[in-house]
Order: C-alpha cells, then structure tokens, then sequence
C-alpha cells in the first residue's frame, strides 16, 4: 500500500503549518507578531485565492477585522521582503497578494470571466522552453500570469459562434 506523503491541504508531511512557518519566518527576521501582523496573516490564511490589500483591509467579507489599509500595505511589503508573501498581478486587477510558505506558484488567469489558477512552475516548463528557443527570453510567469480564456469561457464562446 502507498504511503500518502502530502497532507489533506498538500502540504508534506510532518511540515509545519503555514501559520507557524509565517510567524517563525518573522521572528527569525526580528519582527515583532504584532496584532496588525496577525490580522493580515490571517486574512490570507483564510483567503480563497490571492487578494489585494484593500480586501484584506475591509476584513475580507467579515473573515477577519478591517484593518489599516497603510499598515496593511506596510506589513504585505514587508512579509514579501521576508518570502512570507508574494505579490502577483492577475488579469487587470490591482496588485494581489497570496502566501509563498508552499513554494513557487506560477499564474494562468482568464481575460474574460478573471478566474485564476495557480501552478506549480514545473507545469508551464514546456512553454517556457518553447519561449526560450523561438525568441531567446526566459520566460516567467510568477509576477504575472499567462492570460487567455479557460475551459469554461471558451466552452461558450464555442458555443456562441456555432
């Protein structure tokens, strides 16, 4: 029988939870797990997704309290700095910001309906490659995303033009 090596929320096993690996990151930074610090912690702990700073400041639809927005900002800028976060731009929306404890995630987002998937870069290696051969640039896909249309939309589009 095999032995399951991820957890029921994909971490490895026996990996400390995000919460603990967020608030030792910053300890071992020397900052302080202040209250702002640990709202903003977990605004994106409970998030769904990526957020902008203005959503993890109005409370994130009653999830955690409203914040400052400035201090939010302050301490998102600095969680980044630290590898706590990582600030991606999905589509046409403002600055958004999701936890980086989980590795690098890369971004495919839909320019016609705005859902997102995060990836794991290994998925994209293929188009990367292909990127670097035809145009001699490395390609990344960490800060912003590969836009096109995902299944769905262009499930209807199809749909619509037939």
């Amino acid at each position: 029988m095999h032995e399951a090596t991820q957890d029921d929320r994909g971490r490895a096993r026996g990996a400390a939870p995000p919460r603990a690996l967020a608030i030792s990151r910053m300890r071992a930074h020397g900052l302080r797990v202040s209250a702002a610090r640990r709202v903003v912690l977990e605004a994106l702990l409970v998030a769904d997704g990526p957020m902008s700073a203005e959503q993890i400041a109005q409370g994130i639809g009653g999830r955690v309290p409203c914040s400052d927005l400035a201090s939010v900002y302050r301490n998102l800028e600095r969680f980044e700095e630290i590898g706590v976060v990582r600030h991606v731009h999905l589509g046409h929306s403002p600055g958004l910001y999701a936890l980086a404890l989980d590795g690098d995630r890369e971004y495919l987002t839909c320019e016609r309906c705005a859902d997102f998937r995060a990836v794991d870069p290994q998925a994209l290696d293929l188009a990367r490659e292909l990127i670097r051969r035809s145009l001699g640039y490395r390609a990344s896909f960490r800060h912003f995303p590969i836009v096109g249309l995902c299944e769905r939309c262009q499930r209807e589009l199809d749909e619509v033009a037939a």
